[in-house]
């Protein structure tokens, strides 16, 4: 498939993990990628796993600085013409996993600026040339901690269901202009955020137990949600905007309670 042939993807976070999947994704459906990160050294290493020939900008930028954002969409939109899609993947977990009465106050800031503040800076740059150019499609990164407890610590969770909640207003916002936004809820993936459980699992016999609550019995790929994030960006979803999917093994499709099930 060639469903991004002559369009131009940019992709926040994309240094490892889902958005490395997702560059490789959308690389192969022949788009033009804009590579984001605050790791520049991992936009390299994501670059070099790219199909020969794909056209790959790299750009060393914090999401959750608001005027380098702009910044960077107004030089992506002058010199590649317009962006087509925006992928707002880049995220943080933290480090506070306490209960809401401990919490850290710099850690929410962080996780809130960077989780919630770099999406809509992201959203606010780039809807300006997708209303000019007549379209477009934005997909955010949430989770499924923005749906239900027990995903994430209190931070986390809080804006993840912002960037739910963040995906519909600005559907709504932006519908008029043929720009599509819809937001991706991944389940338990693999990736440098979550190596600390997948780590913990395995170094004391447990990794059998890694996705074992979802209805599939397995954590997932960050191809899988990469997978979720071209359709969602493709002219295959064109009637579906404000939409959160969950892409997590059925993980949020039944009360799944500690010792339910089998």
């Amino acid at each position: 498939m060639n469903r991004f042939d002559q369009k131009t993807v940019l992709i926040t976070g994309a240094a490892s993990g889902i958005g490395r999947a997702a560059a490789l994704r959308f690389a192969e459906e022949g788009a033009r990628l804009v590579l984001v990160d605050r790791n520049l050294a991992g936009l390299e290493e994501t670059r070099a796993t790219l199909p020969a020939g794909t056209e790959a900008t790299l750009r060393e930028v914090n999401v959750a600085d608001e005027q380098a954002v702009k910044t960077l969409v107004d030089d992506i939109a002058a010199s590649h013409g317009g962006i087509q899609v925006l992928i707002n993947n880049a995220g943080t977990a933290g480090n506070d996993h306490s209960p809401v009465t401990d919490n850290n106050t710099e850690n929410w800031n962080t996780i809130l600026s960077v989780n919630l503040l770099g999406p809509m800076f992201f959203i606010r740059a780039v809807a300006p040339y997708m209303k000019e150019q007549g379209g477009g499609a934005i997909v955010n990164t949430a989770s499924v901690a923005g749906i239900r407890s027990g995903a994430g610590g209190n931070a986390y969770s809080a804006s993840k269901a912002g960037v739910i909640s963040l995906t519909k207003t600005t559907a709504c916002d932006l519908g008029g202009y043929n720009v599509r936004v819809n937001a991706v809820c991944p389940g338990l993936i693999e990736t440098g955020m979550t190596k600390p459980v997948f780590d913990y699992a395995r170094e004391n016999n447990k990794e059998e137990k890694l996705g074992s609550r979802c209805e599939l019995r397995r954590y997932g790929r960050p191809s899988e949600i990469a997978a979720a994030m071209a359709f969602l960006a493709s002219d295959d979803a064109s009637y579906v905007t404000g939409q959160a999917l969950a892409v997590d093994g059925g993980n949020t499709a039944s009360l799944n309670l500690p010792g339910m099930k089998v």
